[in-house]
C-alpha cells in the first residue's frame, strides 16, 4: 500500500457558457499508508472530483498528485495501481460473479492458478463463495456491492477508492455495510479513500475526515476533533446530527447577551474573548448540551433561557425539541421522558463548558 499526497492541486472546468469555474481550489493534504480517509461535504463541493483526480479519471489543472513515491500527474489510470468502487456497482450483467471478479486479472494476463486463488480468497473474505456461479441480477443490492468491492480486492492495489458506494442501499443495509467495510480495512490494512455526502457514514468509517465546501478543504481531522473542535461554522453545522445550534449574541463586560437572556462567562472565556468587547459573535452549542429544567445534570440555572416549544419529535430513545431564539430555530436533544410539549413556555439550560464562539465575519471558531 502507499500514501497519497496532494500538493497545491486545483481543478478547473468550463461550463456550457464557456465560463471557467474552479471545482477544487488549492488542495493540500496527505493520506498516510494504510489510513482510511473519508471526503465528505454537500453536493458539488469537490469531493468526487478529488477522488477522480487520484484515479486519473480527471486531470488536475495545477499541482501535483503523488501515490507512493511517484508523481502520477501524467500516468494513465491503469498505470496508477489503484482500484475504484463505484456507486452503481458497474458489474457485467452477462457474467457470473466468478467471471466478474476475475475479469480484471485476466486482462492483466495473470496465471489461471493465481486468478483462482485471488478470487477464492476475496470471495471468502466477503462471504461470496456460495454465490460465485450466479449472475448479478440474482443478487441483492448488498451482495452486488460486495462483488464490486471484491473486484477491487483481487487486484491488490496500492490504494482503494470508494465513490459513494452505499448510497443505493436502504438504511438498514447501509449500516451493515459500514461495519463490513470497517472490518475489511482492518483485515486488509489497506489505504482507502472514501467519498460520501453522509456525515454519519464519514464519522463511523474515517480515521480522518476531509470536510469540503465549495471546492475548498475546510478541515482535516479525526472524527472526535471535528466534533469537539470545529474550525468554522460550516464544519460545526455540517458535522453532527442534529447539527450544532447557532445563536446570535453580543459580548460585553464578561457577559454574552442574546434575546431573552444574558450569561456571565467563566474567567477563561473572558480572557479568550477580550478582543471582541462590544462586538457581535455567534454562540454554538450542540443539541445534547441543552437540557430541560426537569433534567439539569448539574448545569447552573444561571445559564438558562426560556422559550416556547415549537415542535417535539419523539424518536423513542430521545426527544428532539425545537424552539426559537431570535430568528434562529434551536434544537435540544432531551430525555424521552421529558415533559416538553408544543406551546409550552420552557426553560432550557446550556452547558457552558461545551459552548463555542464564532467570529461573525470570518465564521472561524475563536480560541476559547
Amino acid at each position: 500500500m502507499a500514501r497519497v499526497v496532494f500538493k497545491n492541486v486545483e481543478k478547473e472546468f468550463v461550463d456550457g457558457n464557456k465560463e471557467t469555474f474552479i471545482a477544487v481550489k488549492e488542495s493540500n493534504f496527505t493520506i498516510e499508508d494504510k489510513e482510511f480517509v473519508v471526503f465528505v461535504g454537500p453536493s458539488g463541493c469537490g469531493k468526487t472530483t478529488s477522488l477522480r483526480m487520484i484515479a486519473g479519471l480527471e486531470k488536475q489543472t495545477r499541482g501535483d498528485i503523488m501515490i507512493g513515491d511517484r508523481v502520477v500527474n501524467k500516468l494513465h489510470p491503469k498505470d496508477r495501481d489503484i482500484a475504484m468502487v463505484f456507486q452503481d456497482y458497474a458489474l457485467y450483467p452477462h457474467m457470473t460473479i466468478r467471471e466478474n471478479l476475475s475479469f480484471g486479472l485476466k486482462n492483466l494476463k495473470q496465471p489461471k492458478d493465481v486468478i483462482a486463488k485471488k478470487v477464492k480468497d476475496a470471495s471468502e473474505v466477503l462471504g461470496l463463495d456460495h454465490l460465485l456461479d450466479r449472475k448479478p441480477k440474482e443478487l441483492s443490492g448488498g451482495q452486488r456491492q460486495r462483488v464490486a468491492v471484491g473486484r477491487a480486492i483481487v487486484r491488490d492495489p496500492q490504494v482503494f477508492l470508494f465513490d459513494e458506494p452505499l448510497s443505493n442501499l436502504d438504511a438498514k443495509l447501509r449500516v451493515q455495510m459500514r461495519v463490513e467495510l470497517a472490518e475489511l480495512h482492518k483485515r486488509l490494512e489497506a489505504t482507502i479513500v472514501y467519498v460520501t455526502h453522509d456525515q454519519i457514514e464519514a464519522m463511523t468509517l474515517g480515521q480522518r475526515i476531509v470536510v469540503m465546501n465549495k471546492g475548498q478543504i475546510q478541515q482535516v481531522a479525526s472524527p472526535t476533533d471535528l466534533y469537539q473542535k470545529p474550525e468554522n461554522m460550516f464544519v460545526a453545522g455540517f458535522i453532527g446530527s442534529p447539527p450544532m445550534n447557532f445563536i446570535d449574541v453580543t459580548y460585553e463586560n464578561g457577559k454574552v447577551m442574546m434575546e431573552g437572556a444574558q450569561f456571565v462567562l467563566p474567567e477563561h472565556s473572558v480572557q479568550a474573548l477580550r478582543a471582541y468587547e462590544g462586538k457581535k459573535l455567534v454562540l454554538g452549542i450542540r443539541p445534547e448540551h441543552l437540557f430541560g429544567e426537569d433534567i439539569t445534570m448539574g448545569v447552573p440555572d444561571t445559564y438558562s433561557l426560556t422559550s416556547t416549544v415549537q415542535v417535539v419529535e419523539q424518536l423513542g430513545s430521545e426527544n428532539l425539541v425545537y424552539f426559537r431564539v431570535g430568528e434562529r430555530m434551536i434544537t435540544a436533544k432531551l430525555h424521552p421522558d421529558s415533559d416538553a410539549r408544543v406551546g409550552q413556555l420552557k426553560k432550557f439550560l446550556l452547558d457552558m463548558s461545551k459552548v463555542h464562539f464564532f467570529d461573525v465575519k470570518t465564521e472561524k471558531r475563536t480560541s476559547i
